[in-house]
């Protein structure tokens, strides 16, 4: 894949940071980073210092500069969103301008530039939403099933869907850190929520098996583990060897007491493939009829794949995750967390 060209929008996030390294040495030749902060940019380019590794400015709001980063590009990962809760609920449209109308133009951009692959990356938060983030990736996701139907035969549309990332930017455990560090209470929404719990590693194997085994249309969700909020918080004093106390603050707006990777009517058709569920784009076409004469009764056997009834990680299994993590070995070695 010497002279491949591979496009990651959101590319100075989290993903695209773990990600680049991961295709550099599957032989891409060439990574463009689209994204619209210079300085995050900056930072990346600083700590890379690749030459295969270019930079783009530019926004997937604005058609023209993804146009633009586009040209001869091969492969895209679509990673750029909006993804804090509170932030979409109180600017919903934004939203919407960013994760539906942004990834109009991202799959339109690819479908007119001839790109082989695009893959899609979504949350779990995008089934059975309840908060404008889950709402506008859901979708995302539609628009990117609808587009797999027309694109043309040399463009591959598909999606993952994926859980809580540990330590990603804005979640749970840097803030869990930083208040260990403070001498502070741990402040907890509500010690019985669950959440996936995934390495960012696993979200880039997630992404890199759907590149490599995706049909149009496909969603891929890999299996994984789930701890309630409190395990987590009793895990983190654990590899932290402190006690703190736990301040119970109540569920914030827009949050689930869990979250579903795949609905019911979802594992009804899903094909296990060991680590990884497959669900194949309903083609069903506009004749209503199928709709009203053609059910599946194993849809009533099923139950949706969420949070609540996967595996459950214990303290000691949740704290063994927590000590592979960068940002708590860097904590454990003496280092200030800061974001």
């Amino acid at each position: 894949m010497d002279s491949h060209t591979l496009l990651v929008t959101g590319g100075t996030g989290t993903f695209g940071n773990a990600v680049a390294g991961r295709v550099f040495s599957r032989g891409f030749g060439e990574v463009r980073i689209f994204s619209r902060d210079e300085k995050k940019q900056d930072d990346m380019r600083r700590r890379w210092a690749d030459p295969r590794m270019k930079f783009y400015i530019g926004d997937v709001r604005n058609e023209q500069s993804v146009m633009d980063a586009m040209t001869g590009v091969e492969f895209v990962f679509h990673a750029a969103a909006l993804k804090q809760v509170p932030s979409c609920e109180f600017f919903p449209i934004e939203a919407v301008r960013t994760n539906v109308l942004g990834g109009e133009n991202v799959l339109n951009a690819a479908i007119a530039a001839g790109v082989k692959r695009v893959v899609v990356l979504s949350t779990d938060k995008a089934v059975y939403p309840i908060n404008a983030m889950g709402l506008s990736k859901a979708m995302m996701e539609k628009l990117a099933v609808a587009k797999s139907r027309v694109a043309n035969h040399h463009t591959v549309i598909c999606c993952t869907r994926y859980g809580n990332v540990m330590a990603s930017r804005g979640s749970v455990i840097p803030l869990f850190i930083r208040q260990i560090q403070a001498d502070r209470p741990l402040t907890i929404t509500d010690p019985h929520m669950t959440r996936f719990m995934m390495s960012i590693d696993g979200a880039v194997d997630l992404v890199l098996w759907a590149f490599e085994h995706g049909n149009p249309g496909d969603i891929f969700v890999q299996k994984a583990p789930a701890a309630t909020i409190e395990t987590l918080a009793k895990a983190l004093q654990q590899v932290f060897k402190v006690t703190r106390p736990v301040q119970v603050i109540g569920t914030r707006h827009g949050e689930k007491l869990y979250e579903t990777l795949l609905t019911r009517e979802e594992m009804a058709v899903a094909e296990d493939m060991g680590a990884y569920y497959r669900v194949a784009a309903d083609n069903r076409d506009l004749n209503y009829g199928l709709y009203f004469d053609q059910g599946r009764s194993e849809v009533s056997e099923v139950e949706d794949y969420n949070s609540q009834n996967t595996k459950r990680l214990s303290v000691d299994e949740m704290a063994e995750m927590l000590l592979s993590l960068d940002i708590v070995k860097r904590a454990l070695a003496g280092e200030k967390i800061d974001e």
